[in-house]
């Protein structure tokens, strides 16, 4: 594969920066097979930024021809207070974690998967964590804490183990050789220290290429959105999908009725492009899969008759026109995304393993 299809591969949708473009072009110029991760917390049910969305950016680095890590960091959940702390759970939702993304179609046999337990035996991995450590201010520190789902004025007791995250988490990208990190954008703050160390510490300056996360189902606790962007930013992020909002998140093998039923009742303002939550899984997810074929929204002849979209951008400018209403868009959305859920929702029926880890992980409680 020549080098311009390879970077349109890794920069396409739902890329959302890649940090920097130049570096990307020189890596793969100087290697046919680098080595990226995207790393998580195995905590619990999967919904679709987390399955759909991550599997997506999997399948298109696979595709470049990277060689691609999935980190599930049981340590970094145990840390997190995930599932309670129990880590014999957080071990099961690793198991679970990758069932979800074999399911979406991540082939099995392209991807490592790697546990923290690999490397955490090792001296050397406790050598670089130091190293990290012995760069970073406390205040620095601090402000990384967001990818631990924990504010920076967070009400609760701040722990000293909360300060080992980010230390943790950049010495794992060094430890795995790691490349290329690609992680959602929740995660920049992590990868920007990577970048700063990195050659400081004789490693590396990992390229970082950060994908869009989805929004939740739910209307933001500030309508409209606030002008400034620093405050914009923080009602945004405090309304991103989250497998810990059942009613505000779409699970990956929810069944078609649930999917219907949840979308009915999302936020989804008239004519509204820029926070409508149906609309962003139409662009990120309906038009990923329907991009050859577009898709027929199904209306009435009263209300218009079918109105045939070959892209979302067409889609755009029908429902910012008032062409297309809400309902019509939401009910839309949720026959498209049944169809295309329906290959995992068979995998969770059919595989034993995986429907095994499905019962046990919709029987745990889910604290964020």
């Amino acid at each position: 594969m020549d080098l311009e299809s390879r970077l349109a591969l890794i920069t396409r949708a739902p890329t959302e920066e890649v940090v920097t473009h130049e570096e990307l072009r020189a890596l793969l110029q100087k290697q046919e097979n680098p080595i990226a991760y995207n790393g998580w917390e195995p905590s619990g049910l999967v919904h679709l930024g987390t399955g759909l969305m991550c599997a997506y950016k999997m399948r298109d680095f696979i595709d470049a021809g990277v060689r691609f890590k999935a980190y599930l960091s049981t340590w970094h959940a145990w840390l997190n207070n995930k599932l309670g702390g129990d880590m014999e759970a957080i071990k099961k939702a690793a198991q679970h974690f990758k069932h979800a993304w074999i399911a979406c179609g991540v082939p099995e046999d392209k991807v490592e998967f790697v546990l923290s337990e690999a490397l955490y035996d090792d001296i050397t991995y406790w050598e670089k964590v130091i190293k990290v450590a012995k760069e970073l201010t406390v205040a620095r520190t601090v402000r990384t804490l967001e990818i631990a789902g924990r504010g920076e004025d967070s009400e609760e007791g701040r722990k000293v183990a909360e300060l080992l995250y980010t230390p943790m988490q950049v010495a794992d990208i060094f430890h795995l050789n790691i490349e290329l990190c690609q992680l959602g954008t929740d995660q920049r703050k992590a990868n920007m220290v990577a970048r700063e160390v990195g050659e400081k510490l004789g490693f590396w300056k990992p390229v970082c290429v950060h994908h869009h996360l989805l929004q939740g189902l739910a209307k933001p606790p500030q309508w409209p959105l606030p002008a400034d962007a620093t405050e914009r930013k923080q009602v945004l992020s405090s309304v991103k999908m989250s497998k810990s909002k059942p009613d505000t998140c779409i699970y990956i093998y929810d069944e078609p009725a649930e999917i219907k039923r949840k979308l009915g009742n999302a936020f989804c303002p008239e004519r509204e492009l820029d926070f409508n939550p149906v609309m962003d899984i139409a662009k990120h997810i309906v038009f990923r899969e329907r991009e050859a074929s577009g898709i027929i929204i199904e209306r009435p002849a009263k209300f218009g008759g079918n109105l045939e979209l070959q892209n979302f951008e067409e889609l755009a400018n029908a429902y910012r026109e008032g062409k297309l209403h809400p309902m019509d868009l939401k009910n839309s959305v949720a026959s498209e995304l049944t169809l295309i859920l329906e290959p995992v929702r068979d995998y969770f029926v059919k595989n034993k393993e995986a429907h095994e880890t499905l019962k046990f992980m919709q029987s745990r409680k889910i604290t964020r």
